[in-house]
């Protein structure tokens, strides 16, 4: 498994964990108050350090494994998997943001607009590590 193979991986988990939990507690919020939540800064600003803090440590890690990979540039193969997996997953952000600016049009609700962009933004960015991860099982 190549570094940025691993890297993928570590930011994929990263986003799940992290995203579960931030949804997680708005959902609680939700349920608690029969109301959608107004979207917090302080609880954005949580998630962003817990993201950045799993990720660094997951790179800290892997790159002590295996340092010679962790400073090698990517070969071509290797940019035509990061290439390709960002050209797809556009399209999951696309959809993501069509469907809630639909969403709003109907609802006009601007606090269930920002999760649903938010949920768009952390689903495009899983599924180009999702589909780097596919990229480098299956190419050749």
């Amino acid at each position: 498994m190549t570094f940025r193979e691993k890297s993928a991986w570590i930011m994929c988990l990263a986003l799940l964990v992290v995203g579960t939990v931030y949804f997680y507690l708005v959902g609680v919020t939700w349920s608690e108050s029969g109301e959608l939540a107004q979207p917090m800064l302080p609880l954005v600003v949580i998630y962003t350090i817990c993201l950045v803090v799993l990720a660094v440590i997951g790179h800290i890690v892997i790159a002590i494994m295996a340092p010679k990979e962790a400073n090698a540039q990517a070969d071509e193969r290797e940019r035509q998997i990061i290439v390709r997996a960002g050209h797809y997953s556009s399209y999951v952000l696309a959809v993501g943001v069509v469907l809630s600016l639909g969403l709003y049009l109907f609802l006009r609700d601007g606090d269930l607009l920002f999760y649903t962009i938010f949920a768009s933004l952390m689903a495009g960015q899983i599924a180009e590590y999702m589909l780097q991860i596919t990229l480098y099982r299956t190419a050749i």
